[in-house]
């Protein structure tokens, strides 16, 4: 059988100039949520993984734009997201709704010869759970325990990551819209028969910049917004953790 090709990419947060980097070609493409909010251009990120997206699942922002339910993230942005939601929500319209309310807060999947498990966050807590690079190996066990799969995807920490757990290899593949990993490049990973290519890509950054400021967000909101994707930094590099170690 030919070597086939899955692409994988969280976090897109409403980037369309990020979504621009992206030149990979792949047999299928997974998207692990955070399609909208943060960004500018929302109805472009969900038009971008309607079309090319073979597989989804709901991230905490799409959730809280669709429901009007708080986004989960820490204290140190929790306003700045609200607002951010609370914007992206009035520039949808009901197609862009009913997309993200299509999505499944979890699936599964065979690709490859191998079974896939695929969330925004964690088995145990789909939207919200915090689960970094760092995270100890005990609490990985736990949420790997909660699958049947040779591969757990994941996104929500916008921090790449490659570990084996017992049997099951964690990938998450950094975020496209908002890297917080100290680099401002759209990040992806390609999974291509078992063996995976982690892909950090420059793109116009100042361009999205100038869409931000064009929108009616407030001038602190996007000044912090506009820092994080200039530095690929959050909180001076320190993930930020809210109830129940929630960020993103």
């Amino acid at each position: 059988m030919a070597d086939v090709r899955l692409l994988i990419v969280s976090d897109l947060h409403a980037n369309a100039g990020a979504l621009e980097s992206i030149r990979e070609t792949a047999d299928a493409v997974v998207v692990l949520g955070d399609i909208v909010d943060y960004g500018p251009n929302p109805h472009a990120a969900i038009d971008w993984a309607r079309h090319y997206a073979t597989f989804a699942v709901r991230g905490n922002h799409d959730h809280a734009v669709l429901t009007g339910e708080r986004t989960g993230t820490g204290p140190a942005w929790a306003d700045l997201a609200e607002e951010s939601a609370a914007w992206t929500r009035s520039v949808l319209d009901s197609a862009d709704l009913a997309y993200l309310n299509s999505l499944p807060t979890s699936l599964t999947f065979s690709f490859g010869g191998a079974r896939f498990a695929a969330f925004h966050a964690a088995p145990s807590d789909p939207l919200y759970r915090y689960l970094p690079p760092e995270t100890a190996e005990a609490d990985w066990r736990a949420e790997v325990e909660r699958v049947d799969a040779d591969w757990l995807l994941v996104g929500h920490t916008h921090r790449p990551l490659l570990r084996k757990v017992g049997s099951t290899v964690v990938l998450n593949p950094g975020s496209v819209g908002q890297p917080r990993a100290g680099a401002p490049f759209a990040t992806n990973a390609i999974w291509e028969d078992g063996d995976v290519l982690l892909v950090q890509r420059r793109y116009a950054v100042e361009a999205v910049v100038e869409r931000l400021a064009a929108t009616s967000l407030g001038q602190g909101t996007h000044a912090r917004l506009a820092r994080t994707l200039r530095t690929g930094e959050i909180a001076g590099g320190v993930p930020v953790r809210g109830p129940h170690d929630r960020s993103g």
